[in-house]
This record gives C-alpha cells, sequence and structure tokens, in this order.
C-alpha cells in the first residue's frame, strides 16, 4: 500500500479544524459554575456541575486528539504513516478514513482490546 500523503494530510487537518471548531463552542460549558444557593436550587447545580465535568472531559479527549494528530503528522513526515506501530503490517486505508490518527492495524488493536 502507497499512502496518499496529500489526503491523509486533509484529513488530519479537518480533524484538527473540527476539534478546534468544538474547543471553542464548548468554552462556556466548561467555565466555573456558580454556587450561589439563592440564583439556582440544588438540583440546577448538580446538573450544571455534572455538565461542566462532561464538557471537561470532552476537552480532554479532543486535546489527547490534538496529541495524536501531530503524532500522525511525524508520521508522515518521517514515512511511518500507514503502518502499524506493533506488527509493521499495513494499516488499512478504510481504516485510516474512519480514523486519520489510527496507529495500529485492526488485528494489534483487537489483541491490545483483549489485554
Amino acid at each position: 500500500m502507497s499512502v496518499d500523503h496529500d489526503r491523509a494530510m486533509k484529513r488530519l487537518e479537518a480533524r484538527k479544524l473540527e476539534l478546534a471548531e468544538l474547543q471553542a463552542m464548548s468554552e462556556e460549558a466548561r467555565s466555573a459554575v456558580e454556587l450561589d444557593q439563592q440564583s439556582v436550587g440544588r438540583l440546577s447545580r448538580m446538573d450544571a456541575l455534572q455538565g461542566q465535568a462532561m464538557a471537561q472531559e470532552q476537552q480532554r479527549r479532543r486535546q489527547l486528539d490534538l496529541v495524536r494528530i501531530e503524532a500522525a503528522f511525524r508520521r508522515l513526515e518521517d514515512d511511518e504513516y500507514g503502518y502499524c506501530l506493533e506488527c509493521g503490517n499495513e494499516v488499512a486505508d478504510r481504516r485510516l478514513e474512519i480514523d486519520p490518527m489510527a496507529t495500529l492495524c485492526i488485528t494489534c488493536a483487537g489483541l491490545s482490546e483483549r489485554s
């Protein structure tokens, strides 16, 4: 398999842009929750805290994806993109279309999930 570097670069750039847009949209949800008992009830505060925690976790995952994107860019530069980090076999193009940051072939990914 010969990896189409331009296509891979476009997929990674598109995902990076999507993550930046999501980050900007969720900024308010991650902000501090006001705990003034006079303005909101206890259940409303609990809902707000839960919403904040979920938004913070989503942000953490977006940050992780950004790290994975940068690693994929480095693999592209080193001509290692599209090859499994475990066994060295090719990662299926369909898998890379779904997750352009994929580092494992489907076989090794399945083995790592079982461990």
